[in-house]
């Protein structure tokens, strides 16, 4: 035991010299402030609160994401669902199984959706304007009710005031429009169209059930458009127009039953079209659609001969071909007429 009493044990905390205490306080206000940072950043990472006015009507079920804004005398119904950051202007609805992507801007007295048996699916950055109807049952009298049908609208499309956009007649078929699209005020979808990206259709456009429209077409004011016609990618249809038959891609059309009026040269410009493009369009056009008066050719000869033409069967002259050959397809409407073909 005498053994014992001459060992020592070590100190529990030996003492730093100066400069070590120092690099040690200085490490730990560094660890300090990044603590802080880091809680300042999960801070503003946190997800806004929604904002849910007293005098708005939200189905409890009804799934509303974060940031979302709803205004006064708004209803959300049970099946319902509201992406983040959407805002709903006062006085706008959403009805029935409707999906509303993030940041959406319902403006006043709009109706998305409706209580019948399908679905309305809205995607992303849409702006639907004031008392537009978007997602309702359709106005074909072949409807049956209590059947499904369906409306998919994609991203970034501007719906304005007073539009209609109807969903589809039969569950096998979908109302499709796609992004980027300018649809103005007064236009209206029918059931069954499908629409492509990035076109603008001017105020009081009007698409009859199972319309097709491709893509960067424009509209101008007042065109009203058969039912099953299909209009191809880059075309421009005149102001007032009715057209009653296909219109094929780069063409303008105008008039009272549309006649073609020749290519939309403004708008392949403006889409990037190069020079030597729009020369090759143009060669294939008079060759098709401006025939000379000596010649005894037809017109499904005109098109024969200009598929044979290597030189003019690159691109984009073959998608204006291929067009044209499709619109005589099996249920089809033919193409808009032209007034040489009958001299």
């Amino acid at each position: 035991m005498a053994g014992w009493s001459t060992l020592r044990s070590p100190p529990l905390h030996k003492p730093l010299p100066m400069a070590a205490a120092t690099r040690a306080i200085r490490r730990l206000l560094v660890a300090s402030r990044h603590l802080h940072a880091s809680a300042s950043e999960g801070a503003a990472r946190e997800a806004p609160r929604s904002f849910i006015h007293p005098a708005a009507v939200v189905h409890p079920d009804a799934v509303v994401g974060q940031g979302v804004s709803i205004g006064p005398f708004c209803t959300v119904g049970a099946s319902a669902r509201i992406g983040d950051a959407c805002q709903l202007h006062a006085g706008s609805h959403v009805m029935g199984d409707t999906e509303l992507g993030e940041r959406c801007v319902v403006f006043s007295g709009a109706i998305l959706g409706a209580d019948i048996p399908g679905q309305t699916i809205i995607g992303e950055n849409n702006v639907i304007g004031h008392h537009a109807v978007v997602g309702v049952k359709c106005q074909d009298l072949k409807y049956k009710s209590g059947d499904e049908c369906f409306l998919q609208i994609g991203n970034n499309n501007e719906i304005r005031e007073y539009c209609s956009i109807h969903r589809s007649s039969k569950s096998c078929d979908c109302t499709v429009i796609g992004d980027n699209n300018l649809i103005m005020g007064s236009c209206h979808i029918a059931h069954d169209c499908r629409i492509g990206n990035n076109n603008i259709f001017a105020n009081n456009t009007l698409f009859a059930g199972h319309v097709a429209v491709e893509d960067c077409t424009h509209t101008a004011g007042a065109v009203v458009v058969h039912q099953f016609c299909h209009i191809g990618s880059f075309s421009f249809l005149g102001g007032g127009s009715v057209v009653a038959q296909d219109v094929p891609r780069y063409m303008m059309v105008a008039g009272d039953r549309a006649e073609l009026r020749g290519l939309n040269l403004e708008g392949l410009r403006r889409n990037g079209f190069s020079d030597q493009e729009v020369r090759k369009l143009r060669k294939a056009y008079q060759k098709v659609f401006m025939p000379t008066i000596d010649s005894h050719c037809s017109f499904e000869d005109r098109l024969t001969e200009l598929e044979r033409e290597i030189e003019l069967s690159e691109t984009p002259v073959s998608y204006m071909v291929e067009s044209i050959r499709m619109s005589f397809g099996e249920g089809r409407r033919g193409i808009c007429k032209f007034r040489s073909w009958n001299r």
